[in-house]
Protein backbone atom coordinates (compact mmCIF):
# COMPACT_ATOMS: atom_id res chain seq x y z
CA UNK A 1 0.00 0.00 0.00
CA UNK A 2 2.69 2.49 0.89
CA UNK A 3 4.56 1.82 -2.28
CA UNK A 4 1.66 2.17 -4.13
CA UNK A 5 1.01 5.12 -2.39
CA UNK A 6 4.68 6.18 -2.92
CA UNK A 7 4.43 5.55 -6.86
CA UNK A 8 0.61 7.06 -7.37
CA UNK A 9 1.91 10.32 -5.77
CA UNK A 10 4.54 11.58 -8.46
CA UNK A 11 2.84 9.91 -11.13
CA UNK A 12 -0.21 12.34 -10.30
CA UNK A 13 1.85 15.18 -9.32
CA UNK A 14 3.54 14.42 -12.85
CA UNK A 15 0.51 14.46 -14.90
CA UNK A 16 -0.46 17.40 -12.58
CA UNK A 17 3.11 19.14 -14.11
CA UNK A 18 2.29 17.90 -17.29
CA UNK A 19 -0.91 19.75 -17.80
CA UNK A 20 -0.42 22.85 -16.32
CA UNK A 21 3.17 23.53 -17.37
CA UNK A 22 4.98 23.54 -20.93
CA UNK A 23 4.84 20.29 -23.01
CA UNK A 24 8.35 20.10 -23.74
CA UNK A 25 9.58 20.94 -20.47
CA UNK A 26 6.66 18.39 -18.74
CA UNK A 27 7.61 15.26 -20.63
CA UNK A 28 11.42 16.08 -19.79
CA UNK A 29 11.00 16.12 -16.25
CA UNK A 30 8.82 13.11 -16.43
CA UNK A 31 10.89 10.76 -18.18
CA UNK A 32 13.78 12.32 -16.09
CA UNK A 33 11.80 11.58 -13.10
CA UNK A 34 11.28 7.63 -14.34
CA UNK A 35 14.17 7.45 -15.78
CA UNK A 36 15.90 7.93 -12.31
CA UNK A 37 13.15 6.24 -10.25
CA UNK A 38 13.76 2.51 -12.59
CA UNK A 39 17.58 3.59 -12.15
CA UNK A 40 18.19 3.20 -8.63
CA UNK A 41 15.69 0.45 -8.46
CA UNK A 42 18.02 -0.49 -11.29
CA UNK A 43 15.42 -2.75 -12.90
CA UNK A 44 13.04 -2.60 -16.09
CA UNK A 45 10.27 -0.35 -16.20
CA UNK A 46 6.79 -1.83 -16.27
CA UNK A 47 5.35 -2.05 -19.36
CA UNK A 48 1.38 -1.43 -19.22
CA UNK A 49 -0.38 -0.57 -22.55
CA UNK A 50 -2.98 1.41 -20.51
CA UNK A 51 -0.84 3.25 -19.41
CA UNK A 52 1.33 3.76 -22.27
CA UNK A 53 -1.56 5.40 -24.46
CA UNK A 54 -2.43 7.49 -21.69
CA UNK A 55 1.28 8.77 -21.31
CA UNK A 56 0.87 9.48 -25.00
CA UNK A 57 -1.98 11.58 -25.42
CA UNK A 58 -0.74 13.81 -22.41
CA UNK A 59 2.30 13.88 -24.58
CA UNK A 60 0.24 15.49 -27.68
CA UNK A 61 -1.89 17.22 -25.44
CA UNK A 62 1.31 18.83 -24.21
CA UNK A 63 3.37 19.55 -27.47
CA UNK A 64 0.56 21.67 -28.81
CA UNK A 65 -0.08 23.34 -26.02
CA UNK A 66 3.96 24.07 -25.96
CA UNK A 67 3.48 25.32 -29.68
CA UNK A 68 0.74 27.71 -29.18
CA UNK A 69 2.83 28.71 -25.69
CA UNK A 70 5.72 29.77 -27.79
CA UNK A 71 3.79 31.82 -30.23
CA UNK A 72 2.34 34.21 -27.43
CA UNK A 73 6.19 33.89 -26.04
CA UNK A 74 7.53 35.15 -29.62
CA UNK A 75 4.07 37.87 -29.87
CA UNK A 76 4.93 39.03 -26.65
CA UNK A 77 8.85 39.30 -27.08
CA UNK A 78 8.09 41.46 -30.20
CA UNK A 79 6.32 44.15 -28.46
CA UNK A 80 9.22 44.55 -26.20
CA UNK A 81 11.49 44.95 -28.78
CA UNK A 82 9.40 47.44 -30.80
CA UNK A 83 9.47 49.56 -27.39
CA UNK A 84 13.58 48.61 -26.82
CA UNK A 85 14.06 50.28 -30.70
CA UNK A 86 11.85 53.24 -29.92
CA UNK A 87 13.85 54.10 -27.13
CA UNK A 88 17.01 53.43 -29.04
CA UNK A 89 15.82 55.97 -31.53
CA UNK A 90 14.58 58.51 -29.48
CA UNK A 91 17.78 58.24 -27.57
CA UNK A 92 20.03 58.18 -30.61
CA UNK A 93 18.19 61.73 -31.41
CA UNK A 94 18.72 62.90 -28.38
CA UNK A 95 22.28 62.44 -28.71
CA UNK A 96 22.12 64.11 -32.33
CA UNK A 97 20.53 66.76 -30.84
CA UNK A 98 22.98 67.30 -27.98
CA UNK A 99 25.74 66.93 -30.75
CA UNK A 100 24.58 69.73 -33.45
CA UNK A 101 24.25 71.70 -30.39
CA UNK A 102 27.79 71.48 -29.18
CA UNK A 103 29.24 71.66 -33.08
CA UNK A 104 27.34 73.50 -35.97
CA UNK A 105 30.88 73.94 -38.37
CA UNK A 106 31.76 70.90 -41.07
CA UNK A 107 34.88 71.79 -43.25
CA UNK A 108 33.44 73.48 -46.87
CA UNK A 109 33.50 75.80 -49.13
CA UNK A 110 31.69 78.94 -50.00
CA UNK A 111 29.36 78.55 -52.78
CA UNK A 112 31.15 81.49 -55.10
CA UNK A 113 34.77 79.72 -55.12
CA UNK A 114 35.48 77.47 -57.61
CA UNK A 115 36.70 74.30 -55.58
CA UNK A 116 32.86 74.25 -53.89
CA UNK A 117 31.33 72.49 -57.47
CA UNK A 118 28.62 74.71 -57.32
CA UNK A 119 27.42 75.51 -60.63
CA UNK A 120 23.17 76.69 -60.15
CA UNK A 121 23.12 80.02 -60.78
CA UNK A 122 20.01 80.54 -62.47
CA UNK A 123 18.83 83.10 -59.79
CA UNK A 124 21.62 85.10 -60.54
CA UNK A 125 21.05 84.69 -64.68
CA UNK A 126 17.27 85.80 -63.78
CA UNK A 127 18.91 88.48 -61.97
CA UNK A 128 21.00 90.17 -64.75
CA UNK A 129 17.61 89.91 -67.25
CA UNK A 130 15.50 92.07 -65.27
CA UNK A 131 17.92 94.32 -64.62
CA UNK A 132 19.05 94.56 -68.62
CA UNK A 133 14.86 95.29 -68.75
CA UNK A 134 15.03 97.88 -66.08
CA UNK A 135 18.05 99.28 -67.59
CA UNK A 136 16.90 99.37 -71.01
CA UNK A 137 13.36 100.36 -70.25
CA UNK A 138 14.78 103.39 -68.48
CA UNK A 139 16.63 104.31 -72.06
CA UNK A 140 13.67 103.93 -73.69
CA UNK A 141 11.34 106.03 -71.24
CA UNK A 142 14.42 108.48 -71.56
CA UNK A 143 14.09 108.58 -75.64
CA UNK A 144 10.52 109.22 -75.48
CA UNK A 145 10.42 111.78 -73.20
CA UNK A 146 13.54 113.65 -75.18
CA UNK A 147 12.09 112.89 -78.62
CA UNK A 148 8.77 111.49 -78.37
CA UNK A 149 7.43 109.04 -80.86
CA UNK A 150 9.66 108.37 -84.25
CA UNK A 151 8.42 105.11 -85.26
CA UNK A 152 7.24 105.53 -88.95
CA UNK A 153 5.99 102.48 -90.56
CA UNK A 154 5.78 104.52 -93.90
CA UNK A 155 8.72 105.68 -93.84
CA UNK A 156 10.46 102.40 -94.22
CA UNK A 157 8.68 102.48 -97.93
CA UNK A 158 11.14 105.17 -98.73
CA UNK A 159 14.48 103.36 -97.64
CA UNK A 160 13.32 100.77 -100.68
CA UNK A 161 12.17 103.30 -103.37
CA UNK A 162 12.66 106.70 -104.02
CA UNK A 163 10.22 107.23 -106.68
CA UNK A 164 7.05 104.76 -106.22
CA UNK A 165 7.00 104.47 -109.61
CA UNK A 166 10.30 103.31 -110.21
CA UNK A 167 11.73 99.93 -108.85
CA UNK A 168 15.57 99.94 -109.55
CA UNK A 169 16.31 97.32 -107.16
CA UNK A 170 13.65 94.93 -107.97
CA UNK A 171 14.08 95.16 -111.20
CA UNK A 172 18.03 94.68 -110.49
CA UNK A 173 17.02 91.18 -108.83
CA UNK A 174 14.91 89.63 -111.38
CA UNK A 175 18.08 90.23 -113.37
CA UNK A 176 19.86 87.58 -111.41
CA UNK A 177 17.65 84.54 -113.34
CA UNK A 178 20.12 85.41 -116.60
CA UNK A 179 23.00 83.90 -114.77
CA UNK A 180 20.73 81.41 -113.15
CA UNK A 181 20.00 79.76 -116.74
CA UNK A 182 23.72 80.50 -118.14
CA UNK A 183 24.63 78.37 -115.07
CA UNK A 184 22.17 75.49 -115.46
CA UNK A 185 22.75 75.61 -119.83
CA UNK A 186 26.53 75.54 -119.36
CA UNK A 187 25.88 72.39 -116.76
CA UNK A 188 23.49 70.60 -119.48
CA UNK A 189 26.29 71.04 -122.49
CA UNK A 190 29.23 69.87 -120.38
CA UNK A 191 26.88 66.78 -119.36
CA UNK A 192 26.18 65.76 -123.13
CA UNK A 193 29.98 66.85 -123.97
CA UNK A 194 29.15 69.91 -126.45
CA UNK A 195 31.69 72.06 -125.02
CA UNK A 196 35.02 71.14 -123.44
CA UNK A 197 35.65 70.83 -119.79
CA UNK A 198 38.27 74.23 -120.36
CA UNK A 199 34.91 76.24 -122.03
CA UNK A 200 32.85 75.26 -119.22
CA UNK A 201 35.32 76.04 -116.81
CA UNK A 202 35.63 79.65 -119.19
CA UNK A 203 32.42 80.67 -119.43
CA UNK A 204 31.58 79.64 -115.39
CA UNK A 205 34.52 81.85 -114.34
CA UNK A 206 32.92 84.48 -116.65
CA UNK A 207 29.48 84.29 -115.60
CA UNK A 208 30.48 84.51 -111.97
CA UNK A 209 32.97 87.31 -112.22
CA UNK A 210 29.68 89.15 -113.93
CA UNK A 211 27.49 88.58 -110.91
CA UNK A 212 29.38 90.57 -108.46
CA UNK A 213 30.32 93.05 -111.21
CA UNK A 214 26.96 93.76 -112.71
CA UNK A 215 24.90 94.39 -109.49
CA UNK A 216 27.62 96.92 -107.95
CA UNK A 217 27.78 98.75 -110.78
CA UNK A 218 24.24 99.21 -111.35
CA UNK A 219 23.96 100.38 -108.09
CA UNK A 220 26.99 102.86 -108.63
CA UNK A 221 25.83 104.18 -111.14
CA UNK A 222 21.96 104.43 -111.31
CA UNK A 223 20.96 107.19 -108.58
CA UNK A 224 17.28 105.85 -108.15
CA UNK A 225 18.39 102.90 -106.21
CA UNK A 226 18.49 103.55 -102.24
CA UNK A 227 21.15 102.10 -99.62
CA UNK A 228 18.81 99.71 -98.46
CA UNK A 229 17.79 98.76 -101.70
CA UNK A 230 21.75 98.35 -103.00
CA UNK A 231 22.02 96.37 -99.68
CA UNK A 232 19.36 94.39 -100.65
CA UNK A 233 19.96 93.52 -104.34
CA UNK A 234 23.58 93.34 -103.65
CA UNK A 235 23.24 90.66 -100.43
CA UNK A 236 20.93 88.55 -103.46
CA UNK A 237 23.65 88.39 -105.85
CA UNK A 238 26.36 87.22 -103.22
CA UNK A 239 24.07 84.30 -102.18
CA UNK A 240 23.59 83.55 -105.42
CA UNK A 241 27.22 83.59 -106.68
CA UNK A 242 27.98 81.37 -103.48
CA UNK A 243 25.10 78.82 -104.56
CA UNK A 244 25.91 78.64 -108.16
CA UNK A 245 29.44 78.31 -107.70
CA UNK A 246 28.91 75.53 -105.62
CA UNK A 247 26.13 74.33 -108.06
CA UNK A 248 29.29 74.32 -110.86
CA UNK A 249 31.72 72.69 -108.24
CA UNK A 250 29.48 69.20 -107.41
CA UNK A 251 28.14 68.94 -111.05
CA UNK A 252 32.05 69.38 -112.14
CA UNK A 253 32.43 66.42 -109.35
CA UNK A 254 29.73 64.32 -110.45
CA UNK A 255 31.53 64.45 -113.93
CA UNK A 256 34.89 63.15 -112.58
CA UNK A 257 33.19 60.41 -110.89
CA UNK A 258 30.88 58.77 -114.29
CA UNK A 259 34.11 59.52 -116.01
CA UNK A 260 35.69 57.00 -113.86
CA UNK A 261 33.33 55.10 -113.51
CA UNK A 262 32.22 55.07 -109.95
CA UNK A 263 28.84 54.60 -108.11
CA UNK A 264 26.88 56.86 -109.42
CA UNK A 265 25.60 59.26 -106.83
CA UNK A 266 21.02 59.91 -106.58
CA UNK A 267 19.22 62.51 -105.21
CA UNK A 268 15.80 63.49 -105.06
CA UNK A 269 13.62 65.25 -107.44
CA UNK A 270 13.55 68.50 -105.97
CA UNK A 271 10.22 69.09 -106.80
CA UNK A 272 9.23 65.64 -107.90
CA UNK A 273 5.88 63.84 -108.50
CA UNK A 274 4.35 63.22 -105.16
CA UNK A 275 2.87 60.12 -104.11
CA UNK A 276 0.80 60.82 -100.58
CA UNK A 277 0.80 57.70 -98.76
CA UNK A 278 -0.63 58.13 -95.16
CA UNK A 279 0.30 62.58 -94.90
CA UNK A 280 4.03 61.65 -96.07
CA UNK A 281 6.06 62.32 -99.53
CA UNK A 282 7.46 59.62 -102.00
CA UNK A 283 10.15 60.96 -103.48
CA UNK A 284 11.77 59.57 -105.82
CA UNK A 285 15.50 59.78 -107.48
CA UNK A 286 17.61 60.41 -110.31
CA UNK A 287 21.07 59.94 -111.05
CA UNK A 288 23.54 62.87 -112.58
CA UNK A 289 22.87 64.59 -115.27
CA UNK A 290 18.85 63.87 -114.51
CA UNK A 291 19.57 66.80 -111.85
CA UNK A 292 20.56 69.40 -114.59
CA UNK A 293 16.27 70.65 -114.38
CA UNK A 294 14.71 74.08 -113.82
CA UNK A 295 12.99 72.58 -111.30
CA UNK A 296 16.53 71.43 -109.17
CA UNK A 297 17.87 74.32 -110.39
CA UNK A 298 15.25 76.75 -108.57
CA UNK A 299 14.72 74.63 -105.57
CA UNK A 300 18.44 74.55 -104.91
CA UNK A 301 18.09 78.57 -105.66
CA UNK A 302 15.33 78.95 -102.81
CA UNK A 303 16.51 76.50 -100.32
CA UNK A 304 17.90 78.06 -97.19
CA UNK A 305 21.84 76.25 -98.17
CA UNK A 306 24.04 77.29 -99.84
CA UNK A 307 25.76 73.97 -100.82
CA UNK A 308 24.48 72.10 -103.43
CA UNK A 309 24.59 68.31 -103.60
CA UNK A 310 22.35 65.17 -104.88
CA UNK A 311 20.60 64.42 -102.15
CA UNK A 312 19.00 67.10 -99.95
CA UNK A 313 17.23 65.60 -97.08
CA UNK A 314 13.91 66.14 -97.00
CA UNK A 315 10.79 66.20 -94.17
CA UNK A 316 7.73 64.34 -94.78
CA UNK A 317 5.59 67.01 -94.46
CA UNK A 318 4.33 70.40 -94.12
CA UNK A 319 3.77 70.88 -90.54
CA UNK A 320 1.21 74.14 -90.41
CA UNK A 321 1.39 74.91 -87.12
CA UNK A 322 5.08 75.31 -87.46
CA UNK A 323 4.68 77.28 -90.23
CA UNK A 324 2.08 79.88 -89.42
CA UNK A 325 4.23 80.59 -85.55
CA UNK A 326 7.63 81.16 -87.80
CA UNK A 327 5.38 83.56 -90.30
CA UNK A 328 4.44 85.52 -86.89
CA UNK A 329 8.01 85.68 -86.28
CA UNK A 330 8.75 87.08 -88.56
CA UNK A 331 6.48 90.24 -88.93
CA UNK A 332 6.76 90.76 -85.62
CA UNK A 333 10.79 91.09 -85.20
CA UNK A 334 11.02 92.76 -88.29
CA UNK A 335 8.23 95.41 -87.34
CA UNK A 336 10.41 95.46 -83.90
CA UNK A 337 13.61 96.11 -85.58
CA UNK A 338 12.34 98.89 -87.82
CA UNK A 339 10.81 100.51 -84.64
CA UNK A 340 14.07 100.00 -82.72
CA UNK A 341 16.21 101.48 -85.64
CA UNK A 342 13.75 104.42 -86.05
CA UNK A 343 13.61 105.59 -81.84
CA UNK A 344 16.79 104.71 -80.72
CA UNK A 345 19.48 104.22 -83.54
CA UNK A 346 19.04 107.28 -85.55
CA UNK A 347 18.47 109.62 -83.14
CA UNK A 348 22.21 108.63 -81.45
CA UNK A 349 23.46 108.73 -84.47
CA UNK A 350 22.26 112.05 -85.88
CA UNK A 351 24.16 113.06 -81.82
CA UNK A 352 26.98 111.78 -82.48
CA UNK A 353 27.79 113.70 -85.86
CA UNK A 354 29.29 116.56 -83.96
CA UNK A 355 31.97 114.78 -81.71
CA UNK A 356 33.14 113.08 -85.09
CA UNK A 357 33.27 116.58 -86.79
CA UNK A 358 35.15 118.20 -84.06
CA UNK A 359 37.79 115.27 -83.45
CA UNK A 360 36.38 115.06 -79.84
CA UNK A 361 38.10 112.03 -78.76
CA UNK A 362 36.54 111.32 -75.57
CA UNK A 363 33.22 112.27 -77.16
CA UNK A 364 33.72 110.23 -79.70
CA UNK A 365 34.55 107.05 -77.08
CA UNK A 366 31.52 107.87 -75.05
CA UNK A 367 28.76 107.90 -78.60
CA UNK A 368 30.26 105.11 -79.97
CA UNK A 369 29.83 103.17 -77.59
CA UNK A 370 26.21 104.12 -76.78
CA UNK A 371 25.63 103.29 -80.29
CA UNK A 372 27.05 99.61 -79.90
CA UNK A 373 24.70 98.74 -76.84
CA UNK A 374 21.17 99.50 -79.13
CA UNK A 375 23.78 97.95 -82.21
CA UNK A 376 23.97 95.02 -80.74
CA UNK A 377 20.66 94.50 -79.54
CA UNK A 378 19.11 94.72 -82.90
CA UNK A 379 22.27 92.38 -84.19
CA UNK A 380 20.65 90.00 -81.97
CA UNK A 381 17.27 90.34 -83.02
CA UNK A 382 18.31 90.47 -86.48
CA UNK A 383 20.12 86.71 -85.89
CA UNK A 384 17.27 85.40 -84.33
CA UNK A 385 15.00 86.60 -87.30
CA UNK A 386 17.01 85.41 -89.98
CA UNK A 387 18.83 82.24 -89.42
CA UNK A 388 15.96 81.31 -86.92
CA UNK A 389 12.42 82.31 -88.09
CA UNK A 390 12.86 83.46 -91.38
CA UNK A 391 15.27 80.64 -92.84
CA UNK A 392 12.85 77.90 -91.09
CA UNK A 393 9.80 79.16 -92.58
CA UNK A 394 11.37 78.89 -95.89
CA UNK A 395 12.58 75.38 -95.15
CA UNK A 396 9.18 73.96 -93.70
CA UNK A 397 7.68 75.88 -96.97
CA UNK A 398 10.18 73.70 -98.89
CA UNK A 399 10.34 70.81 -96.69
CA UNK A 400 14.16 70.79 -96.27
CA UNK A 401 14.97 68.73 -93.89
CA UNK A 402 18.47 70.02 -92.49
CA UNK A 403 17.50 72.76 -90.21
CA UNK A 404 21.03 73.38 -88.50
CA UNK A 405 21.66 76.88 -89.41
CA UNK A 406 23.72 78.19 -86.30
CA UNK A 407 25.19 76.01 -83.77
CA UNK A 408 26.15 77.54 -79.73
CA UNK A 409 27.88 80.46 -80.61
CA UNK A 410 26.69 82.37 -77.69
CA UNK A 411 29.01 79.73 -75.71
CA UNK A 412 32.18 80.46 -78.00
CA UNK A 413 35.29 80.46 -75.92
CA UNK A 414 37.68 81.22 -79.08
CA UNK A 415 37.36 83.67 -81.56
CA UNK A 416 37.40 80.86 -84.59
CA UNK A 417 34.63 78.77 -82.56
CA UNK A 418 31.99 81.69 -83.41
CA UNK A 419 32.72 82.16 -86.89
CA UNK A 420 32.51 78.30 -87.57
CA UNK A 421 29.03 78.17 -85.57
CA UNK A 422 27.12 81.06 -86.11
CA UNK A 423 26.42 81.48 -89.68
CA UNK A 424 26.00 77.32 -90.60
CA UNK A 425 25.09 77.87 -94.58
CA UNK A 426 28.42 80.20 -94.76
CA UNK A 427 30.82 77.83 -93.11
CA UNK A 428 29.39 75.04 -94.75
CA UNK A 429 30.45 76.35 -98.04
CA UNK A 430 34.18 77.64 -96.60
CA UNK A 431 34.46 74.59 -95.16
CA UNK A 432 33.38 72.69 -98.26
CA UNK A 433 34.86 75.00 -101.37
CA UNK A 434 37.41 76.95 -100.54
CA UNK A 435 39.05 75.65 -97.08
CA UNK A 436 39.29 71.91 -97.98
CA UNK A 437 40.78 72.36 -101.33
CA UNK A 438 43.30 74.38 -100.67
CA UNK A 439 44.12 72.07 -97.82
CA UNK A 440 44.48 69.10 -100.38
CA UNK A 441 46.58 71.57 -102.85
CA UNK A 442 49.29 71.65 -99.51
CA UNK A 443 49.02 74.94 -98.47
CA UNK A 444 49.51 75.44 -94.25
CA UNK A 445 46.36 75.48 -91.86
CA UNK A 446 46.76 78.95 -90.77
CA UNK A 447 47.02 80.26 -94.39
CA UNK A 448 44.19 78.64 -95.15
CA UNK A 449 42.09 79.96 -92.57
CA UNK A 450 43.81 83.44 -93.22
CA UNK A 451 42.89 83.09 -96.70
CA UNK A 452 38.99 82.50 -95.45
CA UNK A 453 38.97 85.44 -93.20
CA UNK A 454 40.27 87.51 -96.67
CA UNK A 455 37.11 86.16 -98.74
CA UNK A 456 34.64 86.91 -95.94
CA UNK A 457 36.24 90.66 -95.42
CA UNK A 458 35.70 90.98 -99.18
CA UNK A 459 32.37 90.37 -99.00
CA UNK A 460 31.20 92.56 -95.67
CA UNK A 461 33.44 95.78 -97.25
CA UNK A 462 31.48 94.63 -100.78
CA UNK A 463 28.45 94.82 -99.44
CA UNK A 464 28.84 98.23 -97.34
CA UNK A 465 31.11 100.03 -99.00
CA UNK A 466 28.78 99.93 -102.56
CA UNK A 467 25.70 100.40 -101.62
CA UNK A 468 26.54 103.51 -99.51
CA UNK A 469 28.54 104.90 -102.67
CA UNK A 470 32.08 105.40 -100.55
CA UNK A 471 34.55 103.22 -99.30
CA UNK A 472 36.57 103.47 -96.19
CA UNK A 473 37.75 99.64 -95.49
CA UNK A 474 36.18 100.04 -92.11
CA UNK A 475 34.62 96.45 -92.91
CA UNK A 476 37.48 94.74 -94.54
CA UNK A 477 39.68 95.74 -91.43
CA UNK A 478 37.41 95.29 -89.25
CA UNK A 479 37.50 91.34 -90.40
CA UNK A 480 41.03 91.09 -90.77
CA UNK A 481 41.49 92.24 -87.26
CA UNK A 482 39.74 88.91 -86.07
CA UNK A 483 42.71 86.72 -87.29
CA UNK A 484 45.32 88.46 -84.64
CA UNK A 485 42.33 88.64 -82.28
CA UNK A 486 41.41 85.05 -82.85
CA UNK A 487 45.62 83.92 -82.48
CA UNK A 488 45.59 85.88 -78.73
CA UNK A 489 42.26 84.54 -77.50
CA UNK A 490 43.31 81.06 -78.24
CA UNK A 491 46.43 81.89 -76.97
CA UNK A 492 45.88 83.46 -73.79
CA UNK A 493 42.35 83.38 -72.73
CA UNK A 494 40.55 80.21 -71.60
CA UNK A 495 37.31 79.18 -70.32
CA UNK A 496 35.14 82.18 -69.55
CA UNK A 497 37.24 84.43 -70.41
CA UNK A 498 37.43 83.74 -73.60
CA UNK A 499 33.97 83.93 -73.81
CA UNK A 500 33.87 87.26 -72.44
CA UNK A 501 36.46 88.42 -74.95
CA UNK A 502 34.47 86.71 -77.55
CA UNK A 503 31.24 88.87 -76.58
CA UNK A 504 33.38 92.03 -75.93
CA UNK A 505 34.39 92.07 -79.53
CA UNK A 506 31.03 91.29 -80.79
CA UNK A 507 30.17 94.38 -79.02
CA UNK A 508 32.68 96.84 -80.12
CA UNK A 509 34.28 95.54 -82.87
CA UNK A 510 32.97 94.94 -86.13
CA UNK A 511 29.22 96.85 -85.41
CA UNK A 512 31.69 99.66 -84.37
CA UNK A 513 32.63 99.29 -87.73
CA UNK A 514 29.22 99.21 -89.71
CA UNK A 515 28.33 102.49 -87.64
CA UNK A 516 31.29 104.60 -88.71
CA UNK A 517 29.99 103.66 -91.96
CA UNK A 518 26.45 104.77 -91.29
CA UNK A 519 27.90 107.82 -89.22
CA UNK A 520 30.43 108.72 -92.32
CA UNK A 521 27.16 108.34 -94.52
CA UNK A 522 25.30 110.72 -92.73
CA UNK A 523 28.13 113.15 -92.51
CA UNK A 524 28.84 113.60 -96.58
CA UNK A 525 25.26 113.51 -96.96
CA UNK A 526 23.49 115.37 -94.40
CA UNK A 527 26.42 117.12 -92.41
CA UNK A 528 25.76 120.31 -93.91
CA UNK A 529 22.40 120.54 -92.85
CA UNK A 530 22.92 119.78 -89.12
Amino acid sequence: MSDRAEMRGPVTRRRRTTISGAGGGAVSLKQQANGSKWHDAEAKPPQCPAKTKTENEVQRHASNNGKMGREMGMSGQQQPQQQLTNSQRKQRSAVEDINERLSCHVLQESLLSSASGYSNYRGILNWCVVMLVLSNARLFLENIIKYGILVDPIQVVSLFLKDPYSWPAACLILASNVFILAALYTERRLAVGTISKTTGQILHIFNLTSMLIFPSATVLTVTSITPVGGVLSLGVYTVLFLKLYSYQDTNRWCREIRQAKAKRMTRSYSCPSVAQSNGSAVHTHVSYPGNLTHRDMYYFVFAPTLCYQLNFPRSPRIRKRFLMRRLFEMLFFMQLLVGLIQQWMVPTIQNSMKPFQEMDFSRMVERLLKLAVPNHLIWLIFFYWFFHSSMNFVAELLQFGDREFYRDWWNSETVTYFWANWNIPVHKWCLRHFYKPMLRKGINKFLAQTAVFLVSAFFHEYLVSVPLKMFRLWAFMGMMAQVPLAWFVGRFLNGNYGNAAVWISLIIGQPVAVLMYVHDYYVIHYGSTT
